[in-house]
C-alpha cells in the first residue's frame, strides 16, 4: 500500500534553515510549501491542505502571531497542528503562542536536534 504524501507549510524565511528542515522531511514522504511572508499564509493554506504547520516564531517577516490568529481562529484551519519554536528566552513570545492555541512550542534548539521526530509526535493522532 502507497503511503499518500502529506503537505507541510513552513514558515521559515531563512533558506538555510528551510533546507536543514527540507532535509529532515522529505526522505519521509513529506511534501514542504514555504512561506516566506505574512501574506502567502492564506493562499498557501486554502490551496495546499496542509497536514501540518512549522513556524518560526522570531521571523519578523511572517508575522507568527497574525499568522497564528488566521490559522487557530478559522473554523477551517484550526484543526492543523501547528509546531513552532522561538528563542527560548522569548517568554512573551511563548506565552502569546500557546494563548493563541499553538500546538506545540519548543527552542530553535531542541527543533533542530529533534525537527521529524517533533512533528511526528505532535500529529500521531492526526488522520
Amino acid at each position: 500500500m502507497e503511503q499518500q504524501e502529506k503537505t507541510i507549510l513552513v514558515g521559515v524565511s531563512d533558506i538555510f534553515f528551510y533546507t536543514k528542515i527540507r532535509d529532515a522531511f522529505l526522505p519521509h514522504g513529506y511534501s514542504l510549501q514555504r512561506v516566506k511572508k505574512q501574506e502567502d499564509w492564506q493562499e498557501k493554506i486554502s490551496t495546499q491542505e496542509p497536514h501540518a504547520i512549522i513556524l518560526n516564531m522570531n521571523d519578523e517577516r511572517l508575522e507568527a502571531t497574525a499568522a497564528l490568529r488566521l490559522l487557530k481562529g478559522t473554523e477551517q484551519y484550526k484543526h492543523i497542528p501547528v509546531l513552532a519554536f522561538a528563542n527560548h528566552e522569548e517568554v512573551e513570545t511563548w506565552k502569546q503562542a500557546k494563548e493563541l492555541g499553538i500546538n506545540k512550542i519548543v527552542s530553535r534548539n531542541e527543533f533542530s536536534a529533534r525537527t521529524l521526530a517533533l512533528l511526528e509526535e505532535m500529529t500521531a493522532n492526526v488522520t
